[in-house]
C-alpha cells in the first residue's frame, strides 16, 4: 500500500534550485507560449514545512505528473534528497509533519470493506528523513480511527501522543480512545491514558500533559468536556452541551503557562475571535484577538507551544497578524516590497532564524524563497509553485459586494479577463465546495484558465460559507439548493446590472457542494444558464448521508445534513432529472474517497432515461482533488470543448 523510491529527478530539480548564493545565474529561458496545457499542470511544489533546525525542508512534489511528499536537504552537503510515494489508486497521504530533524509523520487513509460496508481509515506512519523509509505506527489491532496526534513533543525527541481505537463496536470500552506515547523512530508505545466509555478526544499541554477530555454520546447527541489542572490524576466533569438543543462546548485553543488558564475561540458578536478562558469555570474572559468583518482562523504557536506568536485569518485574502514584533516588522517589509497580501510566511525553524516564504498574488502561482533572518536579508527562491507557469501574471481578482434578494450582504471573488473590457463578458459563476468553506483572492488554476478563455468569473460567498461570521454561516441552515442556490443566481444578477456580464452567455461550474450546485442550477434554473458542469458533484443527498453515516459518529454527521437540507428528496437533482432544461458536463473519478462516483453514475443514468442532454466522463484513476495532471488536463480538454459548443467566449 505505501511505496518508497529514490526520487532522482526529484534530487536533480532540487540541486538546480540549491541555497548557494556563490553559484552564477543562468540567463533565463524564454518563456512558452500559454496553452490549455500550461495550466494543467499539479504544483510542482505544495505545503512545504521546514524541518526544527531549519536544514531540510519536506513538501508534496510533482515529478511527471505524479505527487511524492520529498524530503530535501536546503543547504549544500546536507546529504541526498528522499521521498515517499503513496499508491493513490488505495490510498491517500493527507497531511505531514516533522517531530524532530530526523523523522515525520504522515497521515493517510484508505476506504475499505468492514463487515460489508465501505468505512474510512485512518492511520498514520512514520518517515526518517535520510532514507525515506516508512513505518506503519499502531496499526495492529487499530479499528478506524488510529491518526489521533495530540500531541509532538518539542525537545527533539521523537515522541508523539497518539489516540488510537481498537474495536469497531461502540459497547466495547476499545472503541473509545486509548492514547499510547509513541517513538516515531522504533514504533514502539506505552499508553498513558486507558479508553473510558463516551470519551473520543484528549487534549494537551506544551508538556504533553494530558489535561481534558472530550466525549460524545451518539445516541443522545450529548457532548461531555471532563478536566484535570495537572494533566495527572482523576478527571471532573466541566461542561455538557444537548447538541439537539444547539448547546456549545467551549474547547481550549492553546493551553497557557498560568495554572487553569486557555485560550479559545467564540462568537459572542457574531465573529468567531479569540477569548481568555478559565479552566476551572469555563468563563469566557476579555477579548484578546478579533479582525471586524471576518472570523479568526488559528493561532500561529511560539516554538514552545505555550504561547502566541500571531493569529491567522482569511480577509480578502489570508493574512498572518503577528504578535511577535520581530515577525510583525519583517512581514511589514515584505508587504512594503511586493504589497500587502503577495507574501506569506508559510514556515519557519524553531528558532525562528529561516523563514519560507511563498511569494505571488492571486493572479500569480508565486514561488517559495527562503530567508534568513541573521543573514544579508536576501530572498533565494528555493522552488516555483508551477514550473510551467513559472512567474508569469494572468487576470486580476477583486473581491466585490452584492446584495441577495432578501437584503443579505454577499461577498464575492470577481475575476476579469485580462487586457479585455469589462462589459457584456461571458460569465462563469463558479460557487464553492464544502460548503462549509469559503472563496478568496488566491491563485487558482482553475479560474485563471476560465479568465484565459475570456470568461468573467464570479466566486460567490453564499449563505452557509463559513469566515464572514455566525450569521452568513447559520442562515444556510435548511437552504441547501433553495435560498444558498437564490444567492447564485443573485450575483448574475448583479453582474448583469453593472453591465459587466451578458445574461444570456452565462453558465455555473463547481466540484464537490459546487457540482451539486451546478445539478440543481440545471435543473431547477435551467433557463439562466446555457449550460452547467459538475465535478465530482453530489445528486443524492440520501445516499451521501447514508456514505458519510460509516464515518465515526455518523448520526451526528447526518443530523447536521439534516439541518441543512431538511427535505433531501426535494432538493436532490437526482429525484427530478425530467426538469433538467440545460445541458450539462458531468465528470467524476472512479477513486473518490469523498463523494462516491455512484452520485455521477446514478444521475447519468437517469438523465439517459429522461432523453436530456448531458456528457458524462469518468475518470478511472481519478480522486477528489485533481491530484494527477493527467486528470486535470483531460477535465479542461472536457470543459473547453463543451464551453465552445454552449457558450463560446467569443
Amino acid at each position: 500500500m505505501i511505496i518508497r523510491q529514490l526520487a532522482a529527478m526529484a534530487a536533480l530539480l532540487f540541486a538546480a534550485n540549491a541555497y548557494a548564493q556563490e553559484a552564477p545565474k543562468p540567463a533565463p529561458a524564454p518563456l512558452a507560449p500559454i496553452t490549455l496545457e500550461s495550466f494543467a499542470a499539479t504544483p510542482f511544489m505544495e505545503d512545504p514545512e521546514l524541518s526544527p533546525n531549519g536544514q531540510y525542508l519536506a513538501s508534496k512534489i510533482s515529478v511527471n505528473g505524479k505527487q511524492l511528499l520529498a524530503i530535501t536537504a536546503i543547504f549544500e552537503g546536507g546529504g541526498a534528497p528522499s521521498s515517499v510515494a503513496i499508491d493513490g489508486s488505495k490510498t491517500s497521504l493527507d497531511a505531514w509533519a516533522w517531530v524532530n530533524d530526523d523523522w515525520l509523520i504522515g497521515w493517510v487513509s484508505a476506504n475499505s470493506n468492514v463487515e460489508g460496508d465501505t468505512w474510512r481509515l485512518r492511520r498514520l506512519i512514520s518517515v526518517e528523513r535520510a532514507t525515506g523509509k516508512t513505518m506503519p505506527l499502531q496499526w495492529s489491532g487499530a479499528a478506524q480511527d488510529a491518526a489521533d496526534v495530540i500531541w509532538i513533543a518539542k525537545d527533539g525527541t521523537p515522541r508523539i501522543l497518539l489516540g488510537v481505537q481498537t474495536s469497531i463496536y461502540t459497547n466495547e470500552i476499545g472503541f473509545w480512545t486509548e492514547v499510547r506515547e509513541v517513538d516515531v523512530s522504533t514504533g514502539k508505545a506505552k499508553a498513558i491514558q486507558r479508553p473510558r466509555m463516551h470519551m473520543m478526544n484528549y487534549f494537551a499541554d506544551a508538556a504533553g500533559a494530558i489535561r481534558m477530555a472530550y466525549g460524545y454520546d451518539d445516541q443522545n447527541r450529548i457532548g461531555t468536556l471532563l478536566y484535570r489542572s495537572s494533566g495527572k490524576g482523576s478527571f471532573a466533569t466541566l461542561d455538557k452541551a444537548r447538541y439537539g438543543k444547539d448547546e456549545e462546548l467551549s474547547f481550549p485553543a492553546l493551553f497557557l503557562p498560568e495554572p487553569d488558564k486557555a485560550l479559545t475561540y467564540d462568537d459572542p458578536d457574531g465573529f468567531d475571535a479569540i477569548y481568555e478562558l478559565d479552566l476551572k469555570t469555563m468563563q469566557r474572559g476579555k477579548k484578546v484577538f478579533s479582525v471586524p468583518g471576518f472570523d479568526v482562523g488559528g493561532i500561529i504557536e511560539t516554538p514552545t507551544g505555550d504561547g502566541v506568536a500571531g493569529y491567522s485569518v482569511v480577509e480578502n485574502r489570508p493574512r498572518i497578524h503577528w504578535i511577535d514584533p520581530a515577525m510583525a516588522d519583517i512581514q511589514a517589509k515584505f508587504d512594503k516590497a511586493v504589497g500587502e497580501g503577495n507574501a506569506k510566511i508559510v514556515s519557519w525553524d524553531r528558532a525562528m532564524r529561516y523563514l519560507l516564504v511563498k511569494v505571488g498574488g492571486p493572479d500569480q502561482a508565486g514561488a517559495y524563497f527562503l530567508y534568513d533572518r541573521q543573514g544579508t536579508g536576501s530572498m533565494n527562491r528555493i522552488a516555483f509553485v508551477d514550473n510551467v507557469l513559472k512567474n508569469r501574471k494572468f487576470a486580476p481578482m477583486t473581491t466585490i459586494k452584492y446584495k441577495a434578494r432578501d437584503g443579505l450582504e454577499i461577498s464575492a471573488v470577481l475575476t476579469l479577463p485580462k487586457d479585455k473590457p469589462a462589459k457584456a463578458l461571458p460569465l462563469i459563476i463558479l460557487p464553492h465546495g464544502g460548503p462549509q468553506v469559503r472563496d478568496y483572492e488566491a491563485w487558482d488554476w482553475w479560474v485563471q484558465y476560465l479568465a484565459w478563455k475570456g470568461y468573467a468569473v464570479i466566486q460567490p460567498n453564499y449563505r452557509g460559507s463559513t469566515g464572514y461570521g455566525n450569521d452568513l454561516f447559520k442562515k444556510g441552515y435548511g437552504e441547501w439548493g433553495l435560498k444558498m442556490q437564490d444567492d447564485l443566481n443573485d450575483a448574475v444578477d448583479h453582474l448583469v446590472a453593472q453591465g459587466m456580464a451578458d445574461p444570456k452567455r452565462v453558465c455555473m461550474a463547481g466540484a464537490s457542494y459546487g457540482g451539486y450546485a451546478a445539478m440543481r442550477a440545471a435543473q431547477r434554473d435551467g433557463a439562466r444558464y446555457r449550460c452547467t458542469i459538475s465535478y465530482a458533484g453530489v445528486s443524492d443527498l440520501a445516499a451521501m448521508a447514508r456514505y458519510d453515516s460509516r464515518a465515526l459518529f455518523g448520526k451526528e454527521w447526518r443530523a447536521d445534513l439534516k439541518e441543512k437540507a431538511p427535505d433531501f428528496n426535494s432538493v436532490s437533482p437526482l429525484r427530478a432529472p425530467a426538469q433538467f432544461s440545460s445541458p450539462i458536463l458531468i465528470m467524476h473519478g472512479k477513486l473518490d474517497l469523498v463523494v462516491p462516483v455512484s452520485q455521477s453514475r446514478n444521475m447519468v443514468e437517469k438523465l439517459k432515461d429522461a432523453g436530456k442532454p448531458h456528457r458524462d466522463v469518468e475518470q478511472p484513476l481519478g480522486d477528489h482533488h485533481f491530484s494527477r495532471s493527467e486528470d486535470r488536463l483531460q477535465f479542461l480538454k472536457e470543459m473547453d470543448a463543451f464551453l465552445n459548443q454552449h457558450n463560446p467566449a467569443n
